[in-house]
């Protein structure tokens, strides 16, 4: 680890932490608590890897797709004809659903569901762009100081950023300059707070990226329980069904990640308020692992 102690770590000038776990159990909550409360520890710089995905990465497919639904409107059509009107996605750190619209579901086409070919192409663009964006970390770090003047730097990930690594690898590019470069921090959650996760999915599913051959499982084993076909899967039902057997598998993905850092609880998280008490969780986290 990038910091040898807790005492290491509030001494430290630069603080450089990566935050990652499953969505809705803080990270977002965490960085940007960091970046609009200076406190007594300076500011953060705030590096969103789901907004850079969204934009830097996948803006222009997600703005084609919203081109290619006006082109069917016969106004709208004329209109982008003439470039007279401009579509682009207003995607924002806590507005991601242009990004999670493009992704979809696969299934039936008058229920919103994409072609199962068409989805996985999809994934497949998310991966790439993942990495690549994990990967800008370091320039993102260099920047937010030499320009801005940040020394403190927060990088809240995509809660799929354990399908686009592998742990144990030593080779692996993204986990290799991550844990060289940043203080990695496992937000884990409990069985309550999976149930809660579960719980808020079912309210409200959202498409989410998974690695092909867990994505390409689940379809099958999907189908094959319910009897159905592409043509006649009901998308949000297969993404709810799939959400649960995510968590389980992605649970001991983040725990291997976890090996080359430090890990807190949601419980924990929840009782941050300050930059201040921030600090002195991850201090209390360093500690915890050395012991």
């Amino acid at each position: 680890m990038i910091y040898s102690s807790g005492a290491d770590y509030l001494a430290a000038p630069r603080k450089r932490v990566l935050l990652f776990g499953m969505s809705g159990l803080g990270k977002t909550y965490l960085a940007n608590m960091l970046r609009d409360t200076a406190g007594d520890q300076g500011g953060w710089f705030h590096y969103s890897v789901d907004y850079r995905i969204g934009t830097r990465y996948m803006g222009e497919f997600i703005a084609d797709n919203f081109k290619r639904e006006a082109m069917k409107v016969p106004l709208l059509r004329e209109l982008l004809m003439s470039d007279s009107v401009y579509i682009a996605s207003n995607i924002t750190f806590d507005n991601l659903a242009p990004l999670s619209t493009y992704l979809g579901k696969p299934g039936n086409p008058d229920l919103g569901g994409l072609p199962f070919a068409e989805y996985m192409l999809r994934q497949d663009q998310h991966r790439k762009a993942e990495i690549a964006a994990m990967l800008d970390t370091a320039h993102f770090m260099a920047r937010a100081e030499a320009i801005y003047g940040y020394a403190n730097f927060i990088c809240d990930t995509s809660g799929s950023i354990c399908e686009v690594v592998e742990p144990d690898d030593p080779q692996d590019e993204v986990m290799a300059q991550l844990s060289q470069t940043l203080l990695m921090v496992w937000i884990k959650g409990s069985e309550a707070h999976t149930s809660e996760l579960v719980r808020r999915f079912d309210k409200a599913p959202k498409p989410m990226y998974y690695q092909p051959a867990f994505l390409h499982a689940a379809w099958e084993e999907y189908r094959a329980t319910f009897g159905k076909t592409e043509e006649t899967c009901d998308p949000n039902h297969f993404v709810r069904w799939t959400y649960a057997r995510a968590l389980a598998h992605r649970q001991p993905r983040y725990a291997a990640m976890a090996r080359q850092g430090v890990t807190i609880t949601a419980e924990e998280v929840a009782e941050v308020r300050r930059p201040e008490d921030f600090n002195a969780l991850i201090a209390r986290a360093i500690d915890r692992k050395a012991d």
